[in-house]
């Protein structure tokens, strides 16, 4: 008798909690079907296939450079892995060290206590996945030792 009303019970606060979940789903499909949400969400939809014809008209234009949306957020994850692995990489201080990414090609700024530093900062960002040259000309090794 006892197994049957605490069944009874349990189920009984299932379904209520079930009802008072649904309650917000239920608000926010409510608020979506006024006018001014539909004419929002039709302008959205609206907008973003422009936005796809924009960018598939670009990728047509320029087929010969991999300057797509990919590959501009391929750089962005180039230029952050560098820094990445500059940051954990013992004996180089990355806090001195600029990074950027374009089409693959990395340019790196700032000043390393030396050559070796120098040089290892190069082998950690050729390192990296996606990387096609590294440019160090603007890296300079400093006069002091920090």
């Amino acid at each position: 008798m006892r197994t049957n009303n605490l069944f009874r019970k349990t189920l009984i606060a299932a379904g209520f909690a079930v009802a008072f979940a649904t309650v917000p789903f239920a608000q926010v499909a409510a608020q979506a079907t006024t006018p001014q949400a539909s004419q929002d969400a039709a302008q959205r939809q609206q907008d973003a296939a422009s936005m796809r014809q924009a960018q598939d008209s670009a990728t047509m234009q320029d087929k010969s450079s991999n300057e797509t949306v990919p590959g501009k957020t391929n750089d962005a994850w180039i230029t952050t892995k560098i820094k990445s692995e500059l940051a954990t990489t013992k004996g180089i201080k990355s806090t001195d060290i600029s990074v950027d990414t374009k089409d693959g090609t990395v340019t790196l700024t700032g000043t390393t206590a030396s050559a070796g530093e120098k040089a290892k900062v190069e082998h950690v960002a050729k390192q990296v996945k996606g990387v096609k040259v590294v440019d160090t000309s603007g890296l300079m090794v400093s006069d002091s030792a920090h």
